[in-house]
């Protein structure tokens, strides 16, 4: 079983490391849709500063694009049983998801030159709380890539194995949409 939906006995039902996947998630998304809240409740408050965003947050959310079509591109792979196209994918996820992280730490560089310290205004407070429970749920993701890559070099990532690709290019896409999320969420509310 590949982890699809299946029918028993007129119920749906389906894998439950990858039911597991989905209430992780949905807290994940909770957790963030908090922190959203409480920006904007914050920023009605007043005490608020314009900050003007690093330029390598642009540059790391096209990266971040860039490695979910790279997972995209492993996962297609692995339906055809290209296990070679599978680990390319995979490694350039991976390195591209290297170049996020060190982006984000550059355009906490950045912010700290401009002035904006995680200590201070909630304005700036804000963006390093956002961007560093992104990276930390990164580090998960890269752990669970790092397990997928591991299995495609044992040849057990292919069309009749497809449960753990299919939930770490899941994961991965969700970070991806969760990056494009915050980033545009705090340019539009600054």
């Amino acid at each position: 079983m590949t982890g699809e939906v299946v029918l028993k006995k007129g119920i749906r039902s389906m894998h439950p490391q990858k039911f597991g996947l989905w209430l992780f998630l949905i807290s994940v998304v909770m957790i963030f849709i908090s922190l959203s809240s409480a920006y904007i409740v914050k920023k009605g408050a007043g005490e608020w500063i314009y900050i003007d965003f690093p330029e390598m947050f642009k540059i790391t959310s096209v990266i971040i694009v860039l490695s979910s079509i790279s997972m995209h591109y492993a996962y297609i792979s692995a339906k055809r049983n290209n296990i070679k196209s599978i680990r390319v994918g995979l490694a350039i996820t991976g390195i591209l998801a290297a170049l996020f992280v060190i982006g984000q730490f550059q355009a906490w560089g950045e912010l700290v030159d401009g002035g904006f310290h995680f200590v201070g205004n909630p304005a700036s407070s804000f963006i390093y709380v956002f961007s560093g429970l992104h990276i930390a749920h990164l580090f998960g993701a890269l752990i669970f890539l790092g397990v997928v890559l591991t299995n495609s070099f044992q040849y057990r990532v292919h069309s009749k194995s497809m449960l753990r690709i299919e939930m770490c290019t899941t994961f991965w896409h969700f970070l991806g949409g969760l990056w494009l999320y915050l980033y545009l969420f705090l340019v539009l509310n600054n």
